[in-house]
C-alpha cells in the first residue's frame, strides 16, 4: 500500500522497509502493519491534539513529570511551544509506560522506537500468524474467564505497583493470543501517586474488566477487587505478587459523598463512551 506521510521518516531511517496494511483507526492513533527487514511488527501513528477524539485528556495528563523546567513553565502557560511539549509528552506516555510494564512482569507490545509522533512497538499475534483479537471478539468458558480475570487483575497490580493505572483498560484494549491477555493502549496511563483521579479510574478499569468476565463468569460480578487493591496501596502492603481475594470489608468511617458521586458519573460516561464504540465497530463491519 502507499506509505502515510507520518511513515515515510522511519523508512527513510530504515526503520521500516514496507507498510503492508492498516490495521485499525482508533480514538487517538491510526495502527499499520509494517515490515522492518525479516519482521512484522505495527507503527502506530499518534493524530495531533485536534484530531483526536480522547477526552479529557487533562485529567490523565495530571501529575505527570517534566524534567525540563522550561518545557514544564511552557506547558503551563500554554504558549505555541508549551503546546507542542504537551504533544510530545502525550506521545511519548506509552513508550515510557511499555518499558515500564515490560519490567515490572505485565503482558504488553514491545516497544522498539518512537519517531515524529510514530510508535514502532511488536505486533501481537495467534499461534497461526494472524492478528490477535481483542478481548472484546473473543467467548470463553467459565473456567477460561475465571483464569483470564485474575491474570489481568495481577496485571493491574503490577502496574499499580510500577506507579501507573492504565486509565482506559476494557475489553477493547486487551488483545489475546495463545498465552493470555495482553494489554495494549497506554497514551492516557496515569501517575497512581500524581493525580488525584487515580482511584476512580483504577477503580473504573477493574469494574469494566469484571464486568466484561463476569458475562462468562457470573460469580466475579460480586466481588471487590478495586475497593481491595486501592486498600492494600494504600496501607503500603500491595505487591507484585500480591494474592487477592475480591472480597473487601467496608469501614464504618463516614463515607465521602462527593468521592462516590464522582466514580458514580466516570463510570456513567465510560458506560457511555464504550457503547458509543460498539457503534463505530459495528457500524464499520
Amino acid at each position: 500500500m502507499k506509505i502515510p506521510k507520518r511513515i515515510q521518516p522511519l523508512v527513510e531511517s530504515g526503520l521500516v522497509d514496507e507498510v503492508i496494511s492498516r490495521l485499525m483507526s482508533g480514538k487517538e492513533a491510526d495502527v499499520y502493519v509494517v515490515r522492518c527487514g525479516d519482521e512484522i511488527r505495527c507503527a502506530k501513528v499518534y493524530k495531533e491534539a485536534l484530531k483526536r477524539s480522547f477526552k479529557q485528556a487533562v485529567l490523565y495528563q495530571e501529575g505527570r513529570k517534566v524534567r525540563n523546567s522550561r518545557r514544564a513553565r511552557a506547558m503551563e502557560k500554554g504558549s505555541k511551544f508549551g503546546r507542542k511539549q504537551q504533544e510530545d509528552t502525550w506521545q511519548t506516555a506509552e513508550i515510557d509506560a511499555l518499558y515500564r510494564l515490560a519490567n515490572a512482569g505485565v503482558r504488553v507490545p514491545r516497544p522498539y522506537d518512537c519517531l515524529d509522533g510514530v510508535l514502532l512497538m511488536e505486533l501481537i499475534t495467534t499461534e497461526e500468524g494472524e492478528v490477535a483479537p481483542r478481548l472484546g471478539d473473543v467467548s470463553m468458558s467459565t473456567e477460561q474467564a475465571l483464569e483470564d480475570h485474575a491474570l489481568v487483575m495481577r496485571y493491574v497490580v503490577r502496574m499499580l505497583c510500577a506507579g501507573i493505572v492504565h486509565g482506559d483498560l476494557s475489553e477493547f484494549n486487551v488483545l489475546v493470543d495463545e498465552n493470555g491477555p495482553v494489554i495494549i493502549d497506554l497514551p492516557q496511563a496515569v501517575d497512581a501517586a500524581g493525580n488525584n483521579n487515580a482511584q476512580s479510574m483504577l477503580a473504573r478499569d477493574v469494574d469494566n474488566m469484571t464486568r466484561y468476565y463476569g458475562q462468562y463468569a457470573p460469580e466475579l460480578l460480586q466481588s471487590r477487587y478495586a475497593r481491595e487493591i486501592w486498600a492494600l496501596y494504600e496501607d503500603g502492603e500491595l505487591h507484585a505478587d500480591s494474592e487477592l481475594t475480591g472480597h473487601f470489608e467496608e469501614s464504618t468511617e463516614a463515607i465521602d459523598v462527593d468521592e462516590v458521586l464522582d466514580v458514580v458519573e466516570a463510570a456513567m460516561i465510560e458506560e457511555q463512551q464504550r457503547q458509543q464504540r460498539l457503534r463505530e465497530l459495528e457500524s464499520s463491519e
